[in-house]
């Protein structure tokens, strides 16, 4: 099922870096319903679920790493640009020669996909309430929605 999702976006024309990381991002919600039974639903809350979903995903024998990193990072990214009011960007990594989607807030960068990225190879150390949380701590309040 992940490999006919990669398909399908990859073959997606999508018009700038924002509405591609929007569309991995909602495919992320549906592929989480419909393959795993779960909810993702772009709130604060759903970063726990997230994170669960994550250890399945890593325990997969067929683990296509680059695919679902990029497919959970747009939706992390995607929660935190919905809640801060932020814009997706490519800018390099510190300390890295290549540039990699970020979302911009405040001034401030966050890397999504290099976080899930990590969730995936190094484990609990790196999970992503704990991400979330600092990140909300540093950022303080959302921005509001009208």
């Amino acid at each position: 099922m992940a490999s006919e999702l990669r398909r399908r976006l990859e073959a997606t024309e999508f018009p700038d870096l924002g509405a591609m990381m929007e569309g991995y991002a909602r495919a992320a919600a549906a592929h989480a319903r419909a393959g795993f039974d779960r909810e993702l639903d772009f709130s604060a809350e759903s970063i726990d679920t997230l994170d669960d979903l994550l250890v399945l995903v890593g325990e997969s024998p067929e683990l296509d790493l680059d695919f679902e990193v990029r497919l959970w990072g747009s939706y992390l990214g995607e929660v935190l640009r919905q809640r801060y009011a932020g814009t997706w960007e490519m800018t390099p990594y510190p300390g890295g020669a290549v540039a990699v989607p970020a979302v911009e807030v405040r001034g401030s960068r966050l890397f999504p996909l290099l976080k899930v990225y990590r969730r995936l190879t190094a484990g609990e150390e790196d999970d992503l309430r704990a991400f979330f949380a600092m990140v909300t701590e540093r950022l303080g309040s959302p921005a509001r929605v009208n």
